[in-house]
């Protein structure tokens, strides 16, 4: 998981608070769950090494999407604390475990 290690050390430098990593329940799995003030950011870590089937955001398909809001909202139920935070669902795309990140906000609704 050194791509998930990097996305979440990269979205620390950027004021985030990691909450939690790899939360999983029967809906899906997320990544990871950074919050920074009044913002919740569901990020989903992708890494593509060949682009032959479009690359790292061509995998995040509306299925995975459709899991990722599923298990966003599992996530609010169990931490209603948080529940009145606005969300946002990033994407962090990497083509190489070794390369830049791509960070892609508002990624899908």
């Amino acid at each position: 998981m050194l791509a998930e290690e990097r996305a979440a050390q990269h979205v620390r430098k950027h004021g985030f608070a990691i909450l939690a990593r790899n939360f999983r329940c029967r809906s899906g799995e997320l990544d990871i769950v950074a919050r920074r003030e009044g913002l919740l950011v569901i990020a989903e870590v992708r890494v593509r090494s060949n682009s032959a089937y479009g690359g790292a955001a061509a995998s995040i398909t509306q299925g995975k999407q459709a899991r990722i809001r599923r298990a966003c909202r599992y996530f609010l139920l169990c931490r209603p604390a948080l529940a009145n935070l606005s969300v946002r669902f990033d994407t962090l795309l990497l083509e190489r475990l070794d390369g830049p990140i791509n960070w892609i906000e508002n990624a899908f609704t």
